[in-house]
């Protein structure tokens, strides 16, 4: 039987296309992220099952992407790469991670909270996007790592 793989991976496009098949909106500047500082991956097989990336913008590491194929999901394997990501920004002496969830629910399981909207980074495509409150219902969310 095949195992599981968790791997960092330095193939950040391949993640991208990952995370747009599994339904993530990227935008030109995001898919080109020169801010990208860290990216883990899980296969099975040698298939891509699952990924993380994380970005640095405005001096505030950044959940830019985390995906899990639907078939690999209920199998606990996006916490497994969410500690990942935390546990590499602790190292970093990060004080939070902050991000745009379309599913904020599994993240504030894990301890992330609403950020106010007045407080929002304006550098999330979401906060302009004229899907945003019609179709799309994002929500920013941080991580308090201190």
């Amino acid at each position: 039987m095949t195992k599981l793989r968790l791997s960092s991976t330095t193939d950040y496009m391949k993640l991208v296309d990952f995370f747009i098949k599994n339904d993530l909106e990227f935008d030109d500047d995001e898919a080109e992220n020169e801010n990208y500082v860290k990216a883990w991956e899980i296969t099975h097989g040698g298939d891509l099952v699952a990924g993380i990336s994380l970005s640095i913008r405005e001096g505030m590491y950044v959940i830019s992407g985390i995906a899990v194929d639907p078939i690999y999901r209920k199998m606990k394997i996006g916490k497994v790469l969410l500690d990942k990501a935390i546990d590499y920004v602790k190292k970093e002496n990060g004080k939070y991670i902050i991000l745009v969830a379309r599913a904020p629910g599994f993240f504030k399981k894990f301890g992330f909270k609403n950020v106010p909207k007045e407080e929002e980074p304006d550098f999330f495509s979401c906060v302009g996007c004229p899907q945003n409150g019609v179709n799309c219902f994002p929500e920013v969310l941080k991580l308090e790592l201190e």
